[in-house]
């Protein structure tokens, strides 16, 4: 990711706001970093293979969580008949204003799935990789208001996925070893229950595998931690409760507003005369076009889920309107 901001700073230093210089301003490679650094703390809810060597081992847990609440329990059910237990449970969580996760293994799976539920009348989605990411970010945004109760995907670990309405995740095929039932995949996937006061997993599964295994003992182990310390101070967990922002609307908002100006500069509603510059000396011209290239690129920040690269820009390109129209005002 070293040059993961390079044409915005590009963009920056080709109309005058940054010097040249700001092109050598970039995150340092992997290995540049390990020659600068010295000691250094590893933060991982799964550490691997090279942290744990790094560390020999001697890593210091944080399992504890300020809200008492704890890790899922977790239950591992034969697969046959998956799919009716599967739905009898999503009724019961429909019924208490809850939602559910279900990860498949396959994008054919996923689609039957959706649409057998879809026939019952279950409100049901069906998250896939051909989904457009702001699209993809609504949709969670609209499981979690509960738009629907059931997000049906196959990769339901990347980013965006902290819902605390989620009180059930099911795990269709866990017993299939792979890289999405693999340990760390299947902690990662069990942790998406862990937001919820009432949070379950339901493994569906003939066989228990080495994966499996290993990832049921290391929930039922921090759970067992973290019942103890409730115990112990008389906590009782607290359900978390955090605000529902869509950032797309603030987004998309900002795009509509930037095609407004650039149809406004060409249809020549901004008058010549004396104006008051403070960026650089630039034309109005080209100052729109600085603020489309801008906001070009803060699309492209939140379509990859660099939102902090995205509000940044946002933030810019709103000082850069300002000026716009106060060019607008002063020409009039």
């Amino acid at each position: 990711m070293f040059e993961g901001d390079a044409a915005r700073k590009r963009t920056l230093v080709e109309h005058g706001f940054r010097l040249p210089s700001a092109m050598d301003n970039r995150p340092l490679r992997f290995q540049e970093f390990l020659e600068r650094t010295g000691q250094k703390v590893y933060l991982s809810a799964t550490p691997g293979k090279y942290e744990l060597a790094k560390t020999d081992n001697d890593v210091v847990e944080q399992v504890i969580r300020p809200t008492g609440l704890v890790d899922p329990k977790i239950v591992v059910k034969p697969i046959k008949g998956q799919i009716d237990d599967l739905i009898s449970e999503i009724k019961i969580r429909a019924d208490k204003n809850e939602r559910v996760l279900v990860t498949t293994l396959t994008k054919k799976m996923s689609e039957d799935l959706t649409d057998y539920m879809l026939g019952l009348g279950v409100k049901v989605r069906y998250l896939h990789s051909e989904v457009d990411t702001l699209r993809r970010v609504e949709l969670l945004r609209e499981l979690r208001t509960g738009e629907y109760d059931v997000l049906i995907g196959i990769n339901l670990l990347r980013e965006g996925l902290d819902l605390p309405e989620v009180s059930l995740v099911a795990i269709l095929d866990a017993d299939k070893e792979g890289f999405l039932r693999s340990t760390t995949s299947l902690i990662q996937t069990i942790g998406r229950a862990a937001r919820n006061v009432s949070g379950e997993v339901h493994m569906y599964a003939d066989n228990i595998t080495k994966s499996m295994a290993q990832a049921i003992d290391e929930t039922n182990r921090r759970r067992a931690k973290q019942v103890a310390y409730n115990k112990e101070h008389g906590i009782d967990p607290t359900p978390l409760r955090k605000k529902i922002a869509d950032i797309t609307d603030l987004i998309a908002k900002e795009i509509d507003d930037t095609d407004d100006l650039a149809n406004s500069q060409k249809k020549g509603s901004f008058s010549a005369g004396l104006t008051k510059v403070d960026v650089g000396s630039l034309p109005r011209q080209e100052l729109v076009a600085l603020i489309q290239s801008l906001t070009e690129q803060m699309r492209t920040a939140a379509a990859e889920l660099g939102f902090e690269l995205a509000a940044r820009l946002r933030d810019e390109i709103r000082e850069l309107k300002r000026e716009l129209r106060g060019m607008e005002e002063a020409g009039s």
